[in-house]
């Protein structure tokens, strides 16, 4: 990879770092739930029939500064609400999976994640509220022993264009850069971001492909190595598993929250 490609993945790894409203903060915001599941499905994200995979299907529309133009998809939220009468204290967890362009609400659920924020037996009475007041703070995603792993999407055109949808994305991080590669190579490729969680590129090498990742990380990034993802004769729809998975915590300076707990 040349020193302008990196160059220009490290600036975009500040500049995203930069625009993060700190996402470990709590925030106090209202939630609302859409009347049928597959709105999410087929969501900004792109995950089409593979969300239904995700999080048991606890899936969430998000407004634009949790959605960060794509970045924000794949980032698991800690969600509850705060009628104590209806909600219990630990509330769910959600994967944003949308963009929510309402304004109104930090975030739009399934029926599924809205009804899991109830205490026991009063599911139904939460969602006859139809939005609530909630609270919520980012958390790392755990896909409980799934690697990261990429589909190759259907506008793929071989030979040249090739485009990758991730999935299973664990730990707190954003990805910011990826690159593409034969096995055995170090002639680098890069790709863009298409539109959520899908990246591309038009100049595809041939052959089995490696990936190279930039992830936020700790108060920077890092780079993760998935030496041996696509098979030399990869399909497209094919779902591929990456070999690596990203547990990482990105941190932000949010001095003015550090000190803000879960209280339970």
């Amino acid at each position: 990879m040349g020193l302008l490609n990196l160059c220009f993945l490290w600036l975009l790894l500040i500049s995203v770092s930069s625009t993060n409203a700190c996402d470990r903060c709590l925030h106090q915001s209202k939630a609302a739930f859409f009347s049928t599941p597959s709105s999410l499905s087929s969501g900004a994200c792109g995950y089409g029939s593979s969300a239904s995979s995700l999080y048991g299907s606890h899936l969430a529309a998000a407004v634009g500064s949790i959605y960060k133009s794509g970045s924000g998809c794949g980032a698991c939220f800690q969600v509850r609400c705060k009628d104590s009468k209806v909600c219990s204290k630990a509330g769910t967890q959600v994967i944003v999976t949308d963009l929510n362009k309402n304004n109104d609400t930090d975030f739009v659920m399934t029926p599924r994640a809205f009804m899991a924020m109830a205490n026991k037996g009063m599911a139904h009475s939460l969602l006859k509220l139809g939005v609530a007041d909630v609270e919520y703070k980012r958390v790392p995603c755990d896909y409980k022993g799934n690697n990261l792993t990429v589909r190759v999407e259907e506008s793929t055109k071989k030979p040249n264009y090739l485009a990758l949808k991730f999935l299973y994305q664990g730990g707190q991080t954003e990805i910011v850069g990826v690159d593409v590669a034969q096995v055995g190579s170090s002639s680098w490729t890069y790709m863009t971001r298409n539109y959520g969680a899908v990246w591309d590129t038009s100049r595809a090498p041939a052959g089995p492909l490696q990936l190279r990742l930039v992830v936020t990380s700790g108060y920077d990034g890092k780079w993760i190595w998935a030496k041996s993802v696509l098979p030399v004769d990869w399909t497209i729809g094919g779902v591929y598993d990456c070999g690596v998975q990203i547990n990482d915590i990105a941190q932000e300076g949010c001095g003015e929250c550090d000190d803000q707990n879960w209280k339970s």
